[in-house]
């Protein structure tokens, strides 16, 4: 039981900062302030990347997941696939900042990350 605690509760905090790298992301390249928008970007981007890991990532592995990934930011906000990129890549950047930081200060573990390819 409390592993499967854990597992939710890394779960979470997983999203979270998922969701902090996208809301950083989508700030900078569109202007969006919009956490919550950029919550449920992540909880959709969590979704779809975990039906396309189970129907095709054994096929083409990580890099299938993480189009996926973009093509829901690109969905979610404007600007088109070239800000959709923009976003992610400023995104990923963020986390693995923001994960460095707090495991650093031993807050979380480098597998803490809410973005697919880290």
């Amino acid at each position: 039981m409390l592993s499967f605690i854990g597992s939710v509760v890394g779960f979470i905090v997983s999203l979270l900062i998922g969701a902090l790298g996208i809301y950083i992301g989508a700030r900078v390249v569109t202007g969006t302030d919009d956490y919550g928008y950029a919550l449920i970007t992540a909880i959709v981007g969590s979704v779809i990347g975990g039906i396309v890991a189970v129907l095709l990532g054994w096929l083409f592995g990580w890099i299938v997941i993480l189009v996926a990934w973009i093509w829901v930011i690109n969905w979610r906000y404007p600007g088109g696939w070239g800000n959709a990129i923009g976003i992610g890549l400023i995104g990923w950047l963020s986390v693995v900042v923001i994960t460095y930081v707090l495991a650093i200060l031993d807050v979380l573990t480098f597998s803490s990350l809410g973005i697919p390819g880290v």
